[in-house]
């Protein structure tokens, strides 16, 4: 049986700390733009279904 995708997060080095050695599984991305579509479209998602209304840069989004 293969274990599903139940979620997908960003976290800093110290999220991680917190989460301790039972957290195993995560894939660190660089921080050179390459990922720059994928965070704003993340953003958009989560601002149209209403779950954030906060970009990762910390800026206020509109209301979907």
């Amino acid at each position: 049986m293969q274990d599903r995708i139940v979620a997908v997060g960003l976290l800093t080095t110290r999220d991680l700390e917190r989460l301790g050695s039972g957290f195993r599984r995560c894939f660190p991305v660089s921080d050179d733009e390459k990922f720059e579509d994928l965070l704003r479209a993340i953003d958009e998602a989560d601002a149209a279904s209403g779950l954030r209304h906060i970009r990762l840069d910390g800026e206020d989004m509109p209301p979907a």
